[in-house]
């Protein structure tokens, strides 16, 4: 990164996991606001995900990543001896801190790995930004975190690795004078690689669209060996989530880059709390053909808390996505790769 008069230096921003879902919203944001973006991918072929998508609106082409300075680096973010070359070579003002390990059913299968990625990557990535004092610093945690006080009743091995994730952040913020704000983000939808709930509908829904015009361009005789698709399962129609448009979520991460204050935590939400069953409505409404699905009947602890992104209201950010847009750009989103993939 050419940094060779105090004229043309731009601030500078690592961001960890930048090939994943909100990772790439992130390196592409702030590309924009004229930041140059050091993007950090554990592989190589994550690495490529940032210079060979197809453009569109939402993530950057091959010129679009060289017009506005995204570099990618491949970095382990456990090898301690790359991560602190790197880190030192880039030399950045801020630190997005977005890698780690986020599945639930695979942290039952791999909890160790769980551990290692969300707190001795966040140990090692604080410990190597001890070197530059003035850099401030997000870390994403998790609203399924768990309180660390006995008795220890951690839902599940990822809420564990979070929790321990969260506490490590602040607390090394603390104890070393660093500039560390901790966000805690909501579900997450919109366009994009997501994993989540609404972005699996999403690609059911395309899926199902197609395979009615497969069915279309079938001839009679044909039919028959035709199967329909298995129904989508939605666990109970009454479980309570806040959704947040991605792209809301990465504005409020700039916020707080810039005016958040060290060692608070803040909640990157809506605070509106909506019923599973009404966003399945929603979304299926968007299809071009009925979509089959099966409510299970699992029954969830009502939960009396409901976040609030009071500090970021604070700071000026607030919500500026529709929930309608949200779910149609994903469906729009799941649909384009249905078509790239025929």
């Amino acid at each position: 990164m050419d940094r060779s008069t105090a004229e043309q230096r731009r601030p500078v921003i690592v961001i960890t996991g930048a090939a994943g879902y909100t990772g790439m919203h992130a390196c592409l944001y702030f590309a924009k606001l004229g930041w140059e973006v050091a993007a950090l991918t554990r592989t190589a072929a994550s690495a490529s995900k940032l210079t060979s998508l197809a453009g569109d609106d939402e993530y950057p082409s091959p010129d679009v990543c060289t017009h506005v300075c995204i570099t990618p680096y491949v970095c382990d973010l456990l090898d301690k001896k790359r991560l602190g070359e790197v880190i030192r070579q880039i030399a950045p003002d801020y630190v997005l801190h977005l890698g780690g390990k986020n599945s639930v059913p695979e942290s039952w299968q791999s909890p160790l790995l769980y551990m290692e990625s969300n707190i001795l990557s966040t140990l090692y990535l604080l410990d190597v930004l001890r070197s530059f004092p003035k850099v401030r610093i997000v870390v994403a945690g998790s609203r399924l975190k768990t309180a660390l006080q006995a008795p220890y009743y951690p839902p599940h091995p990822y809420s564990l690795s979070k929790s321990l994730q969260e506490a490590v952040a602040l607390s090394w913020g603390a104890l070393f004078d660093q500039s560390v704000m901790l966000a805690e983000p909501c579900n997450l939808i919109g366009p994009g690689p997501s994993t989540g709930f609404c972005a699996l509908l999403a690609g059911y829904i395309a899926r199902t669209e197609q395979s009615v015009r497969d069915v279309q361009n079938v001839e009679p005789p044909a039919l028959a060996s035709v199967s329909a698709p298995t129904p989508f399962q939605v666990s109970s129609r009454h479980a309570l989530r806040d959704f947040l448009d991605v792209r809301d979520a990465v504005r409020a991460y700039s916020v707080l880059l810039e005016r958040g204050v060290p060692g608070r935590v803040y909640p990157v939400c809506s605070g509106k709390m909506m019923q599973l069953g009404d966003i399945v409505e929603r979304m299926i409404a968007l299809a071009d053909t009925p979509v089959a699905i099966q409510w299970g009947d699992v029954t969830e602890e009502a939960s009396t808390d409901v976040y609030q992104a009071k500090g970021l209201e604070e700071l000026g950010w607030m919500p500026t996505i529709p929930l309608g847009q949200s779910l149609k750009d994903m469906i729009g989103y799941s649909r384009a790769r249905k078509e790239e993939t025929r």
